[in-house]
C-alpha cells in the first residue's frame, strides 16, 4: 500500500529537485537586502556551503562588498573581507538576477508611515521583482518583520501579480516566513546558534524552508504555518516594547518621588524566579521594538479588536524622547540657564551601546527637539561619525565632534543617550558641569564625579 504523502511529493517534480540541491548544496541563494540582517544571514549561509547571490538597491554596500571593505560597524571587517575573497558569493544591484536563484531570502526594511501605519513598500517591490525573474521551483522565503498574514495576504500576491503563466503554491512555488532575530551588538549570539523559526504556507513551503536552513543553523524550529512564525516573531518584540514602556513609566513616577529607579531594578533583580529585568532609556530605537506595536495594533484594529494595552506601550517609549527633553529643561532652569542660550552636547547617536545602528535612534529626536527650542547642539559617538539623509529626516545632518575636556566644560548641558564601552566616562564625570543621565552610566565611573547628574 502506497503513502498518499509519498505519492503526492512524487507528483512534484520542482519540490523533488530543489530537495535535492538543497541536500547537496549545490541550490543558489539570493539575499535580498544586505543590511543588518541580510548580511550577517549571507554569512550564514555562505559558511554552510552555499553559492549565495546578494542582492541591494544601494550600490555603495555592493562596492564595498566587492572591495571586502566593511560598512557595518557591529559586522566587523572580517565577513566582508572573507565574501570579496570566496568565489561562492557575488553582489549585485541587478534584480533580474532572481531567475538565477534556487531560494530567495528577502530582508528588506518594515518601518511604519508618518501615520505610524505599516510600510509594506518595500516587501511589496521586492515580491513584485521576484515575480518579474520567477523560475519554476523557486522558494522564496520573506524574514522582514512584519504582522500576521502578510506573507499570505500581501507577500505572495505582489509576486504572483507580476509572474508569467499560474504558478501553484506547493507545486511551482514555495513560500515561506522564517523571521530575523538579529540583535546588532549582541556578542553572545551569533546568527548560526539563535534557533530558526519557520513556517510556510503550505507543507511542501515549510519542508523545503527547514532544509535550506538546516546546514546553515543549529537549531532550525518548523512551525505549523507562516502565521505562527509572524507572529512569534512579532510577541517577540512586543513583549520587550511592552515591559520597556512600563519601567519608562515608572521611571517617570520615581522620578517624582525622587526614588532612583536604576537602585530598584536592581534590588528585584535579586529575586531568583518570577522577574526580568528590563531597564529605562531616552526612547527605543533599532528596526522592530519601536515599530512592532504599531504593526500589530494595525492590524488587530482591522479585525475590529483594538489593542489598547500594546498601543499604550508604544506611545509611552515614543514619548520618551520628549520627556527626556523636558527633564534638560528643568535642569536648565533650576541653574538659571536658557535653553534658546545654550550649548548641549548629545552623547551618543547609535540607538544602543557599541554599535553604529541609528535606525529610529531617539537621539535624532532629541536633537531635532532642541534645535527647535533654540539650543545649539551638538553630538559625540565614537562609532557614529556622521548623521544624514535619515528616512524620516531626509535634511537631517550632523557630524561628531571630538570629545575633549575643554568642550566638556565649556558645554552648558551633557545628555547622555547611549552608553558605549569606548567613551571615557572617568573623563565625562570629571570634566562635565551638568548631566542628564538617560542610561545610569555615571555609575561607571570609577574617580570623582565633579558634575551635577540628574537621572533620566
Amino acid at each position: 500500500m502506497t503513502d498518499p504523502k509519498t505519492d503526492l511529493l512524487q507528483a512534484r517534480p520542482h519540490f523533488e529537485r530543489l530537495q535535492v540541491k538543497l541536500a547537496d548544496r549545490t541550490a543558489v541563494c539570493g539575499v535580498v537586502g544586505l543590511g543588518y540582517v541580510g548580511l550577517p544571514l549571507v554569512g550564514t549561509l555562505h559558511d554552510a556551503g552555499y553559492r549565495v547571490l546578494g542582492f541591494d538597491v544601494d550600490s555603495d554596500k555592493i562596492e564595498h562588498l566587492e572591495a571586502g571593505s566593511a560598512y557595518l560597524g557591529h559586522v566587523g571587517e572580517e565577513l566582508p573581507r572573507q565574501l570579496a575573497r570566496s568565489s561562492s558569493f557575488e553582489s549585485t544591484t541587478n534584480f533580474t538576477r532572481l531567475a538565477e536563484c534556487d531560494a530567495i531570502l528577502v530582508c528588506v526594511p518594515t518601518p511604519v508611515d508618518s501615520q505610524r501605519e505599516p510600510d509594506l513598500s518595500y516587501v511589496e517591490a521586492t515580491a513584485r521583482s521576484i515575480g518579474e525573474a520567477l523560475q519554476p521551483g523557486q522558494l522564496i522565503v520573506l524574514e522582514s518583520t512584519t504582522y500576521p498574514t502578510t506573507t499570505r495576504d500581501v507577500f505572495l500576491p505582489a509576486i504572483l501579480s507580476t509572474s508569467t503563466g499560474s504558478p501553484r503554491l506547493g507545486n511551482d512555488l514555495f513560500v515561506a516566513f522564517s523571521p530575523e532575530r538579529e540583535d546588532p551588538g549582541r556578542s553572545t549570539h551569533r546568527t548560526k546558534a539563535i534557533p530558526k523559526l519557520v513556517g510556510g504556507l503550505d507543507e511542501p513551503s515549510t519542508r523545503l524552508a527547514t532544509a535550506l536552513f538546516a546546514p546553515a543553523f543549529d537549531h532550525v524550529v518548523p512551525v505549523q504555518s507562516a502565521e505562527i512564525a509572524e507572529s512569534a516573531k512579532i510577541l517577540e518584540n512586543v513583549f520587550r516594547a511592552v515591559n520597556i514602556a512600563m519601567v519608562n513609566e515608572m521611571k517617570m513616577l520615581f522620578d517624582r518621588m525622587d526614588i532612583d529607579i536604576w537602585e530598584v531594578i536592581q534590588a528585584a533583580s535579586t529575586k531568583p524566579f518570577g522577574f526580568m529585568p528590563f531597564h529605562p532609556g531616552p526612547g527605543l530605537g533599532g528596526h522592530c521594538i519601536p515599530v512592532d506595536p504599531f504593526y500589530l495594533a494595525w492590524k488587530a484594529r482591522e479585525c475590529g479588536l483594538p489593542t489598547r494595552f500594546i498601543e499604550l506601550a508604544g506611545e509611552i517609549n515614543h514619548a520618551m524622547p520628549e520627556y527626556v527633553v523636558g527633564r534638560c529643561l528643568s535642569v536648565l532652569n533650576e541653574h538659571s540657564k536658557s535653553v534658546s542660550e545654550s550649548h548641549i552636547l548629545i552623547i551618543g547617536m547609535a540607538y544602543k551601546a557599541n554599535i553604529d545602528d541609528i535606525r529610529e535612534t531617539p537621539s535624532v529626536e532629541i536633537a531635532l527637539r532642541l534645535k527647535e527650542l533654540g539650543a545649539s547642539v551638538d553630538y559625540h559617538d565614537p562609532h557614529v561619525p556622521e548623521v544624514s539623509d535619515l528616512r524620516k529626516h531626509p535634511g537631517f545632518r550632523m557630524l561628531s565632534v571630538d570629545l575633549s575636556k575643554q568642550l566638556l566644560a565649556s558645554t552648558d548641558l551633557i545628555i547622555i543617550a547611549t552608553d558605549h564601552d569606548a567613551l571615557d566616562w572617568d573623563l565625562i564625570g570629571a570634566s562635565a558641569g551638568l548631566i542628564v543621565d538617560t542610561r545610569n552610566a555615571m555609575a561607571r565611573v570609577r574617580g570623582p564625579v565633579a558634575a551635577v547628574v540628574c537621572k533620566a
